[in-house]
């Protein structure tokens, strides 16, 4: 086939994508009064979660898949190209705060590099090789799963560093807003959350964004909770770094272990601020270093350290 042709096929697959086509609006979406156009945006953003609905045996697969290699001491990494890769950072950048992992266990690439977090870096997706480049950085293992994030499902990039991690072993996942991608053909697992045509034409930062950011959240959080991260639906890890969340500390502390705020309190001081260390430390009756022994023998579970006690 000669490369015209092939450029035609290319642009041909491109229109048919239902996030460029039309979503019935008419020629003059401006002329709309605002209140129809809030309506609009409103009731398209309504069938966002429905959508999600549908994909969730996959979605559950896709947890266990992923808190089974981060067991193993794996990482789970977000890979993809403009808002995709940016949801995908912003992901990965609030798991530590969070669930208290160190830095580098949830990791998030974006087409371009840190540049194109907060500028658009012409060209960065439609290269297949740097995505290949940016996730081989890492030091792949066999026990990493790696999230091809792409609206379209088909973005070179995500594509390039998705063929990349499988060739390393990795668990691969390819999260796309249409059906029958080459994402998903590529990945171990395909989730395809096809929210259809945008209110305005191909601007995938919409639905498309609102449905890849509600699985990115289910899939950190929940291998979280598969990786006893929680205590019932406890931040047990959070990191108290401000005023905020050293009073969210105490409260669960209170919380978890029944005890008084005052107790709660002095219990955190005691434990250098590890509110899973202060809920051991007060159920076991013991000091810092006992409860952290408790904890590792227990593998990290608190739930175990309280049943046993």
């Amino acid at each position: 086939m000669r490369d015209e042709d092939a450029v035609r096929d290319e642009a041909r697959r491109l229109d048919a994508l239902t996030t460029e086509a039309l979503d019935g609006v008419g020629a003059d979406l401006a002329a709309e009064p605002t209140a129809e156009l809030v309506r609009r945006m409103n009731d398209g953003d309504a069938t966002v979660a429905g959508v999600v609905r549908t994909q969730l045996p996959v979605i559950a697969a896709a947890v266990d898949a992923i808190a089974e290699r981060m067991a193993r001491g794996g990482r789970l990494v977000h890979v993809g190209a403009g808002t995709s890769g940016r949801l995908g950072v912003l992901d990965a950048s609030e798991v530590p705060p969070t669930f208290g992992t160190p830095p580098g266990v949830v990791v998030g690439l974006v087409a371009g590099g840190p540049e194109a977090l907060v500028s658009a870096v012409e060209g960065a997706e439609d290269d297949a090789d740097a995505g290949r480049r940016d996730v081989e950085a890492l030091g792949l293992t066999a026990d990493d799963s790696v999230v091809g994030i792409a609206a379209s499902g088909r973005t070179p990039y995500v594509l390039g560093a998705v063929a990349a991690a499988r060739a390393h072993g990795c668990l691969t996942i390819g999260l796309s807003c249409n059906e029958g991608t080459p994402l998903s053909a590529a990945a171990d697992l395909g989730i395809e959350v096809a929210v259809g045509p945008e209110v305005v034409r191909g601007s995938t930062r919409l639905r498309a964004g609102t449905a890849t950011k509600m699985v990115l959240n289910t899939l950190s959080t929940l291998a979280m909770v598969r990786l006893g991260k929680t205590y019932g639906s406890l931040m047990i890890d959070v990191r108290a770094t401000n005023e905020k969340l050293r009073r969210r500390a105490v409260r669960i502390v209170v919380t978890a272990a029944g005890a008084g705020e005052d107790e709660a309190a002095a219990a955190l001081a005691a434990a250098g601020g590890e509110a899973r260390t202060a809920v051991a430390m007060l159920v076991l009756g013991c000091g810092a270093d006992e409860a952290r022994a408790a904890l590792d023998a227990a593998g990290g579970r608190l739930g175990d350290v309280v049943a046993g006690r």
